[in-house]
């Protein structure tokens, strides 16, 4: 098993792992926001319904302050009508129990009434302050008081004579009266500051005024059109509280999800994206680092070989020289001195690598023609090259050595995949973006899920070599000239097209 296939294993089985500490973790997570989303859902419906049981206890207390306020109307009334009685003289005494007329009048201790005449003037009063009911301002006092809250009950007393009995609440009615307006002030209070802690608006019959608000901004509601949209989407979550006071009208209580079960919602998923950038960070991370050790050893490789490259070479330039003066057959000796000529390319190609090349302007028709005829001798003679050239002149800024380079690589990688025999078609076009070269053989083709993975170092189908070639092409032409390599098109058993890409 090579490098590459190992690597893809453990990348794989890394990533499998990853995803089930991801799944194990966000499962728990869910589980455990989905235990605490019932509990907080019990919470709040057993708010509501406490609001719900004290709402039925406000309506009790206000139907008995009610009643009670019934019961002294009709105290008041019928110390009217004893008076009424009373003043009738002598007809009591024949058709009326006089002593239940004057029981009546006694009776009344906790209602205060005013007996005036029919100018206002006042004859009697009854469960006033007894320390002030000798002061005339006060009884004045009192008397408007009396005015203000009920109408008067008039009396006919003889031959046209009126007088007006006139009455107020008692101290127990008021002393009532007090504790419930606190009652509803301590229940609208409960709702808004409520123990669920879950927004909550509190709003009139028809739902377009705000009596209290709890954990919601009045900003959000400081409109007809947000109050309105906030109703809806409180109601789309909870039914709203039908809170009946009596006088046939209702209040609703509208209510939400706590702000904890909120952002408990959205924690698992919160949660993924964070484990999610972490792998994303910590990959990135790492391929940086990897890719910084790879070009340390792209650069401590090309220079060792550049320098070990240096001496045999100097050493075979010597020999040649040598050769021409005692003699040899010139056709030799200069066969000899092409082949140390490509050593010296060799030598300064490897030298290049790690350190930014100079580019300079060539002729892209004379690169390709001599890169072709170079190959054409040194590989198999049942390779048949082609070259399809435009008529005019292409240039491209280029570090020939290196471009050569590449474009030797993608040939011999064409010829071990048609095992020495079969065609390789060069194309040099321009395009909007600059120019683009297509190699295209007859090899055994790739499949389409390698052409990504054949440029990664150290991926090879051979049984020998390192596998380094095509990653080398991809360096050369991305890093150090800014364009583009990569497989165009193939299919398996037919051939494969590489394509690539520099601007002019």
């Amino acid at each position: 098993m090579n490098i590459y296939a190992r690597k893809q294993r453990w990348k794989m089985g890394l990533a499998a792992a990853a995803l089930l500490i991801v799944m194990v973790s966000f499962w728990y997570s869910s589980n455990l926001v989905q235990q605490i989303k019932q509990n907080e859902k019990q919470k709040v419906e057993l708010w509501a319904k406490a609001v719900q049981k004290k709402a039925s206890l406000v309506k009790f207390t206000k139907e008995l302050f009610e009643k009670i306020k019934i019961s002294e109307t009709k105290k008041a009334e019928l110390f009217a009508e004893a008076t009424r009685e009373l003043s009738k003289g002598d007809d009591l005494s024949g058709n009326q129990d006089v002593s239940f007329v004057l029981k009546v009048l006694q009776e009344n201790t906790t209602v205060p009434v005013i007996l005036t005449d029919d100018q206002d003037k006042i004859l009697t009063k009854r469960n006033l302050d007894s320390a002030l009911e000798s002061d005339p301002v006060y009884l004045q006092n009192q008397l408007q008081i009396m005015k203000s809250l009920y109408a008067p009950v008039e009396i006919d007393v003889y031959k046209g004579m009126k007088q007006r009995l006139y009455h107020k609440d008692s101290r127990l009615f008021n002393d009532i009266k007090l504790v419930f307006d606190s009652l509803i002030k301590s229940f609208i209070t409960e709702v808004a500051v409520n123990s669920a802690d879950v927004p909550v608006i509190y709003t009139n019959p028809e739902k377009d005024s705000v009596i209290a608000l709890g954990k919601i901004e009045y900003s959000e509601v400081d409109t007809p059109e947000k109050l309105k949209s906030k109703l809806q989407d409180l109601a789309s979550q909870n039914t709203p509280i039908e809170i009946d006071l009596g006088e046939n009208s209702k209040d609703y209580i509208f209510y939400a999800q706590s702000e904890l079960l909120t952002q408990l919602k959205y924690y698992p998923y919160f949660q993924f994206g964070a484990i999610a950038l972490f792998l994303l960070i910590a990959y990135i991370l790492f391929s940086t680092a990897r890719k910084a050790e790879q070009d340390q050893v792209w650069v401590g490789m090309s220079k060792e070989t550049a320098h070990q490259l240096g001496t045999p070479l100097s050493s075979l330039m010597a020999w040649n020289e040598h050769l021409l003066s005692i003699g040899v057959d010139k056709s030799i000796v200069g066969e000899m001195q092409e082949d140390v000529k490509r050593l010296n390319t060799i030598t300064e190609r490897f030298s290049k690598i790690g350190s930014q090349p100079t580019l300079v302007l060539e002729n892209m028709n004379q690169v390709l023609s001599e890169s072709v005829d170079y190959l054409k001798k040194r590989t198999s003679k049942n390779v048949e090259y082609s070259l399809d050239l435009p008529s005019e002149q292409i240039v491209a800024k280029l570090s020939r050595p290196l471009f050569e380079w590449v474009i030797e690589n993608l040939c011999k990688n064409a010829v071990d995949a048609m095992d020495g025999k079969g065609k390789i078609h060069m194309k040099l076009s321009i395009v909007p973006e600059g120019l683009q070269i297509d190699i295209t053989d007859t090899g055994k083709g790739i499949s389409k899920s390698k052409f990504e993975t054949i440029f990664e170092p150290g991926y090879t189908t051979k049984n020998r070599g390192w596998g380094l070639g095509l990653s080398l092409c991809k360096r050369i032409i991305e890093s150090y000239h800014h364009g583009k390599i990569f497989v165009l098109s193939s299919e398996v058993n037919k051939g494969s097209t590489f394509r690539i890409t520099l601007k002019s």
